[in-house]
């Protein structure tokens, strides 16, 4: 564990949600570039990967974009929000590790957040329950930004898999 995340070790939040969509469908959506950058940004936001190589030590570079309206809410730039990572662990549909950092000259969004998100499944794997744990959030994020941020990313994920 890194200094910055030994300081904010305390910083972190836990969101579950059921998925009505197998362990597999929905791990397959983290492995997926396009996928990623259609359900992670949350609410009325956009995103780009840059940069995607899904495999345990594989790099990614996703870009979060702010609707208009937002402008200046952004951390790397007006209405981005920019992070660069890699798949520290990935164990097929039962968990996903990023490790990430935000690309920002502030230094209250520096540091690297790790986000463990675990698939469990329900209903003999018809659904699952997915929980996304993140911790050493920068001090510039407010937690309950981010409990809110999770909440919405898992809303959108869940429509993007799930059974119709």
């Amino acid at each position: 564990m890194g200094e910055g995340c030994r300081m904010s070790a305390s910083r972190s939040t836990t969101i579950s949600r059921v998925i009505h969509a197998s362990r597999d469908t929905v791990y397959r959506a983290f492995l997926n570039g396009e996928a990623v950058a259609v359900w992670l940004p949350p609410g009325n936001m956009t995103g780009v990967a840059h940069v995607f190589d899904a495999r345990e030590g594989g790099t990614f570079r996703i870009s979060l974009v702010y609707p208009e309206a937002d402008s200046g809410r952004g951390k790397s730039s007006e209405r981005t929000d920019t992070f660069q990572g890699r798949f520290a662990k990935l164990v097929p549909n039962e968990e996903i590790v990023w490790i990430t950092q935000f690309e920002s000259t502030d230094p209250a969004f520096a540091g690297e957040m790790t986000i463990t998100t675990t698939l469990v499944p329900e209903n003999d794997d018809a659904a699952c329950t997915v929980t996304m744990i993140c911790e050493c959030i920068p001090p510039g994020i407010r937690l309950e930004d981010n409990e809110a941020g999770c909440r919405l990313t898992l809303e959108k994920l869940a429509k993007f898999v799930q059974i119709k």
